[in-house]
């Protein structure tokens, strides 16, 4: 807090007045300095040196996004160097040289996608109501990811549960409280 000199009234002396508009010299901790007695600090809120704490549906949202995040990323990365195998897989007809800039492409959506994850999770604790927003639609983008890349398997039922997971998360009532 920066203390303020605040003018007396016709010849009477300044008063030195800190953040909250009492002078100095009425703050606890400064009458017992001036008393002689152990200077007592203020008591502080037991929150983290960032400000107010994050509820706990929202760290878990939070961890959700990173990791779906980190899943897709690795798989975007298997993609990418993989790619001349999968279109060998999926054009076996045509001639799967010429659709692997095609894979490549999709290999290159999936790692925006992952770093839109990544960068929605990291703005959590801006506590904007857009990064809510991205969430939800984090969430919504990523919901077909799974029965695209993975088909009919136990992964694709896994990452379904997991995003809807991250749709419902952010329509918590501590969710919509944070990012107020």
């Amino acid at each position: 807090m920066r203390a303020q000199a605040v003018p007396g009234e016709a010849g009477e002396a300044t008063v030195e007045r800190n953040g909250t508009g009492r002078p100095d010299d009425e703050r606890p901790w400064d009458r017992a300095r001036a008393g002689g007695g152990p200077a007592q600090p203020p008591d502080l809120p037991p929150y983290p040196p960032g400000g107010v704490p994050m509820p706990p549906p929202v760290r878990g949202l939070r961890t959700l996004l990173m990791v779906l995040a980190g899943l897709q990323a690795l798989l975007a990365v298997w993609v990418l160097t993989h790619s001349a195998e999968i279109a060998a897989r999926m054009w076996e007809d045509d001639a799967p040289e010429l659709h692997s800039g095609t894979v490549e492409f999709y290999g290159v959506l999936f790692m925006a996608v992952a770093g839109w994850g990544v960068a929605t999770a990291v703005r959590f604790p801006t506590r904007l109501p857009g990064v809510r927003i991205s969430a939800l639609a984090y969430g919504w983008v990523s919901l077909p990811f799974g029965y695209l890349v993975f088909g009919v398997s136990i992964f694709a039922i896994a990452w379904t549960g997991l995003t809807i997971l991250a749709l419902v998360r952010p329509n918590q009532p501590e969710s919509r409280a944070w990012f107020r």
